[in-house]
């Protein structure tokens, strides 16, 4: 099983691209709970570890989870509002956020039980790293799954308008390395921090995977490898969801080929590389050429299952 860690929203996305007046329509999303439906559709054993509201949105969040085959059993409910995003759409598709998130459940995670046995993999990312006091609790979700010799995979998702102390979160984002096996960032995210792969690296992370929207995915390593494959032509309805189906193609891909360990990705070949990027990127593109966070289930992608 493959666990993902963080908070579930509804965002508010235009009716009509470019129109700033056009009605705003709900999608259930964050960063996280699409990674977790994205794993799901591909036929992974995903659960998902929040808090929830107990209002209508959040009633809805659930149900999804449920109808997607998400085990529920790690999701903290509460009566707190559930946070919204409000997204702006540009004429490439790429979107923006405002947040509205004072008081909303996510923000009120505690810390959970044990996971259960079988956990292979836990993945963590975007607001629920930033907004406290969770964000101080999934920091030590993080560590502690990763004493106990869990996988744990990183999209740290940046959404600057969130951060108020750019400082403090990247101190943050630093003391998570060193118990990351996985980093996936944009490029978008890795200029924000800081572009420093050589550092990120030694600080503990196996391999980084940068996206580069429709110029495809790089996965630098450890051992100083360096491995592209090129973005798939699509026509691109909106990119959101995009980052979130390719860290969970990602962690498919690697976790059916049984390398969900820091040693196993160390010593990954280039041509394996190739292949998990690949399947990666050929998931974002069936995402992006759909309105929302609409990641593809396994039987959308063409070519043998990884």
């Amino acid at each position: 099983m493959i666990v993902v860690a963080g908070e579930a929203l509804v965002d508010l996305v235009p009716e009509a691209v470019g129109n700033a007046s056009a009605p705003l329509l709900p999608a259930r999303g964050g960063g996280p709970y699409n990674t977790a439906l994205a794993l799901a559709r591909l036929d992974s054993a995903t659960a998902f570890c929040s808090r929830i509201s107990t209002d209508a949105f959040g009633a809805s969040l659930v149900d999804r989870l449920r109808e997607e085959k998400v085990d529920l059993d790690l999701v903290q409910r509460g009566p707190e509002p559930t946070t919204l995003a409000v997204a702006s759409i540009d004429g490439n598709g790429s979107a923006a956020y405002t947040f509205y998130c004072q008081g909303t459940a996510d923000r009120l995670f505690t810390l959970p039980g044990p996971f259960p046995a079988g956990t292979r993999a836990v993945s963590f990312g975007t607001c629920s790293l930033v907004l406290e006091p969770g964000a101080s609790v999934y920091e030590e979700l993080m560590h502690r799954e990763a004493r106990l010799g869990r996988f744990i995979a990183l999209d740290p998702n940046i959404r600057a308008g969130l951060i108020p102390d750019p400082d403090a979160y990247r101190a943050r984002f630093g003391r998570l390395l060193s118990s990351v096996s996985l980093l996936k960032l944009s490029d978008e995210d890795a200029q924000w921090l800081g572009y420093d792969i050589a550092g990120w690296l030694a600080a503990g992370p196996s391999a980084v995977v940068v996206t580069r929207g429709g110029a495809g995915l790089t996965v630098y390593t450890g051992c100083g490898g360096e491995h592209s494959v090129p973005g798939e032509p699509v026509r691109v309805i909106d990119t959101i969801g995009a980052g979130d189906t390719v860290n969970a193609a990602l962690l498919h891909a690697l976790s059916e080929r049984d390398l969900l360990s820091a040693d196993a990705l160390a010593g990954l070949s280039a041509d394996t590389w190739r292949q998990v990027l690949g399947f990666a990127a050929g998931a974002a593109a069936v995402t992006c050429a759909r309105a929302g966070a609409d990641p593809p289930f396994a039987y959308e992608l063409p070519g043998p299952r990884p």
